[in-house]
């Protein structure tokens, strides 16, 4: 069964919110957006539904869980009345099915099973009654142990039926292997036995590089979280056959590369027929979400409007580039803003050839050394030489599509280059940006940086010396011999290139030198 049309009036915090999945819904569909923009709640409109149809051994929350109108402002619309059947309606894409016990799977996402000790085998309902699980996206899922329990009674039965033809070890690999074949692709660990609850080793154990027969409990929550999902999956695809499976938040616990095994292999595991709901924010599951599932899938995004409110239509987002943008910008809670640049500077400066191309020009290196504190959102790049700089209009456009919010500059030298000459190009473009002084080694071989160089290696800085190597600090080439001597005059023994690195560590923002550097760049 697949869900084509879910509608949610005065529940939880939505006036009226339909999603329409169209008459042709995918296997997947995914929940994104930040924490508190609805997902969950969708998960508990199924529950609800699920409760007209199984008997649930756990008390139920309160109305007041369900219904908005609890808590509304408008004394017309507040009360304490709740009925489900106006509250969620649910639509199945094909007109014949009709929901049923088996209509859902639900996990939600208080998976909390940190060890795993069964005593004794006990009986249970039929597997589709569920009376074992959640009520509610707040109630604890605690399946796994139930789940053991069912693997060691198909074991049993396997070993009781004559007609199986199956030696215990044949009946052991296979249960062992079907949930391995799967759990060996998403992580390094295997299930090497179901233990023995008579001899007190009622659970499950696990082989990992050299270590063999090691508990359920050494495991870390990670690979704990995997084994419940694989396991439950596993047991439950034989009975859920024509099932709309439901898992809130699967990345719980997991690294980036895991989150997306994972999602690959529930999607595998799922029948072509059924579907699969996940609710998410994770960087993993998004990766496969655009790119192996991507066929398959529709993308409702929470963060794209408010939906509490109102009237409100949620329909699957069109997959383009510029959403996926969004989405994983919503994902990482602005935490692109932190790791990507505001600014971009394609300045002068080849990259270091010995490093692969690696390692920034020493330009772009020493940019980003001086403005690493104050001007943290800024990215200094190498481009090549001047006419490289100069010429760079066209990559300049796509570095500015490329990364979407991010201003691109090109910052080239004044060499020997007029006011007049600077003004001008400077003037032809919003994005342009040139040197008041000749180029960086007139900022950096300042009397005054080389003063607190001498300072901080205990050197005595010779300003007569200086006087003499420099006469104009603000037009003298200052490359090649000039280089040489003021290296040496500050009985520094690298090399140049070395030396430029150091001395960018002492142009800081209390320096003139800084000043005038940070207004020839960010102030232009």
């Amino acid at each position: 069964m697949r869900i084509k049309k879910v509608q949610l009036i005065n529940f939880k915090r939505f006036d009226d919110l339909t999603i329409d999945l169209s008459d042709s819904p995918k296997k997947v569909i995914a929940l994104v957006g930040p924490n508190g923009s609805g997902k969950s709640s969708v998960f508990d409109a199924f529950e609800e539904e699920m409760k007209n149809h199984r008997t649930y051994h756990r008390a139920s929350e309160e109305p007041s869980f369900f219904s908005k109108l609890f808590f509304s402002r408008d004394p017309k619309k507040k009360t304490e009345e709740y009925n489900k059947y106006d509250s969620v309606k649910i639509q199945p894409a094909n007109t014949e099915d009709s929901i049923g016990r088996k209509s859902f799977h639900i996990r939600n996402s208080y998976r909390f099973t940190p060890k795993l000790k069964a005593k004794s085998l006990q009986s249970h309902k039929d597997i589709i009654e569920n009376t074992n699980g959640p009520t509610s996206s707040i109630d604890l899922d605690k399946r796994l142990e139930e789940n053991y329990e069912r693997l060691w009674g198909d074991a049993l039965t396997a070993f009781t039926d004559d007609k199986s033809g199956e030696t215990g070890k044949e009946v052991r690999e296979r249960i062992i292997g079907e949930i391995n074949s799967v759990l060996s692709k998403v992580l390094d660990v295997k299930i090497s036995s179901l233990g023995n609850i008579v001899d007190d080793r009622g659970q499950l154990y696990f082989e990992k590089d050299s270590s063999i027969d090691f508990p359920y409990d050494n495991l870390s929550s990670g690979e704990k979280e995997v084994v419940d999902i694989i396991i439950d999956l596993i047991i439950r695809i034989k009975h859920f056959d024509d099932t709309v499976y439901c898992i809130d938040e699967p990345e719980l616990h997991l690294n980036t590369a895991v989150q997306r095994r994972l999602l690959l292999e529930i999607e595998r595991l799922i029948p072509e027929n059924c579907q699969l709901w996940v609710a998410t924010h994770s960087i993993g599951f998004l990766r496969a979400l655009q790119s192996e599932l991507k066929d398959k899938v529709q993308v409702i995004d929470f963060s794209q409007q408010d939906y509490f409110n109102g009237t409100k239509t949620a329909v699957p987002i069109e997959l383009s580039r510029r959403n996926w943008v969004r989405i994983f910008e919503t994902a990482l809670e602005d935490i692109t803003g932190l790791m990507a640049p505001e600014k971009i500077f394609y300045c002068e400066g080849r990259p270091d050839p010995s490093a692969n191309g690696e390692e920034q020009g020493i330009d772009a290196q020493v940019y980003n050394q001086i403005f690493e504190i104050e001007h943290s959102d800024s990215l200094f790049i190498s481009a090549g030489g001047a006419d490289m700089v100069a010429n760079s209009s066209l990559a300049l456009s796509i570095l500015s599509k490329a990364f979407v919010g991010v201003e691109v500059f090109r910052l080239k030298d004044r060499d020997g280059l007029t006011q007049e000459e600077r003004k001008a190009f400077i003037g032809k473009n919003g994005s342009n940006r040139m040197l008041y002084r000749r180029e960086i080694e007139n900022y950096l071989f300042d009397k005054e940086i080389l003063k607190l160089y001498c300072q901080s290696v205990g050197v005595a800085f010779d300003e007569n010396r200086f006087d003499e190597i420099v006469i104009d600090i603000k037009k003298e080439d200052l490359k090649g011999e000039k280089s040489n001597q003021l290296t040496q005059m500050c009985d520094f023994r690298g090399s140049p290139d070395s030396f430029m690195i150091e001395l960018a560590k002492h142009v800081r923002s209390e320096t003139a030198v800084y000043s005038f550097l940070e207004a020839d760049i960010f102030q232009s």
